[in-house]
């Protein structure tokens, strides 16, 4: 049976290459993108099935809008993809004010705003699948990425909350955590902080260690997208690509090992 998908971030790297594979299969997309120039292509070969909205995630109130306008439009809003967002590339020094609240504003409060402007649809219609587009980088960091790091840490807190107050109204939500892709999310979807000459050393190992097998091709990933997208039980979080999960597991083995050597000392801040 079609579904109805609101997607944000249409315009280029997953989140056309998901629209399209949705548009394909006979699924209704509203596909909103800063310029809708960049949709022009999907609106020619799919027509009505597609709702292209302009739309910047950091705005609120158009936000709201737009959940409105697809809702009266569609008649329904069965899935959110909350995918609009960027990398910013620098170390944690080099970082601005200004670039700290742009990456954190788009990355995490763009994606509550349409979170929560979802809601009031999907309770009233008693289902709907929130799905937040994160990143392995939500469980592990990389240097030089430290903001972006931050904000999916962030949305991964967000979502698992969210999942537990919504799970009542027959809402389900999921974080999609991603590798390394060969889309253009380092490219043209990025900025970059002013380097200072004394991370030269940390951004040479960022780069050496930045080799062409660890990125997945983004074509591959839309079919596990759909099949997400059509469980009836999704899970609460779904890597993307073959790099994740190992890396991942090694992460917190490392982290248990040293919170065991620690927990007398933990045990005992208790008091009693």
């Amino acid at each position: 049976m079609a579904k109805t998908i609101f997607i944000t971030g249409a315009s280029r790297g997953f989140g056309k290459l998901w629209a399209e594979a949705l548009l394909q299969r006979g699924d209704k997309v509203v596909a909103t993108a800063r310029d809708l120039g960049t949709l022009d292509d999907l609106v020619a070969k799919y027509g009505d099935n597609i709702l292209p909205l302009q739309l910047d995630v950091n705005d609120r109130a158009a936000g709201v809008a737009a959940i409105n306008k697809a809702k009266e439009h569609f008649g329904s809003i069965d899935v959110l993809i909350n995918n609009a967002g960027y990398g910013l590339f620098g170390t944690i020094e080099e970082t601005t004010e200004q670039e700290a609240r742009g990456q954190i504003e788009t990355n995490f409060f763009g994606l509550l705003w349409l979170s929560q402007a979802v809601l009031p649809v999907m309770r009233q219609q008693g289902y709907g699948h929130i799905i937040q587009v994160s990143s392995v980088l939500g469980h592990a960091t990389l240097p030089v990425l430290g903001l972006y790091n931050a904000s999916k840490f962030a949305v991964e807190g967000l979502s698992e909350t969210l999942a537990a107050e919504v799970k009542g109204f027959g809402i389900k939500v999921s974080l999609i955590e991603p590798n390394g892709f060969a889309t253009d999310w380092a490219g043209a979807s990025s900025a970059q902080t002013v380097a200072m000459p004394e991370y030269e050393g940390v951004r040479a190992a960022f780069q050496a260690g930045l080799t062409d097998d660890i990125f997945g091709i983004p074509e591959a990933t839309s079919d596990a997208v759909l099949k997400l997208i059509d469980s009836e039980n999704p899970p609460l979080r779904l890597f993307l690509g073959s790099q994740a999960y190992p890396w991942v597991k090694q992460v917190y083995e490392s982290r248990y090992a040293e919170w065991d050597s620690w927990k007398e000392v933990s045990a005992a801040a208790q008091g009693k």
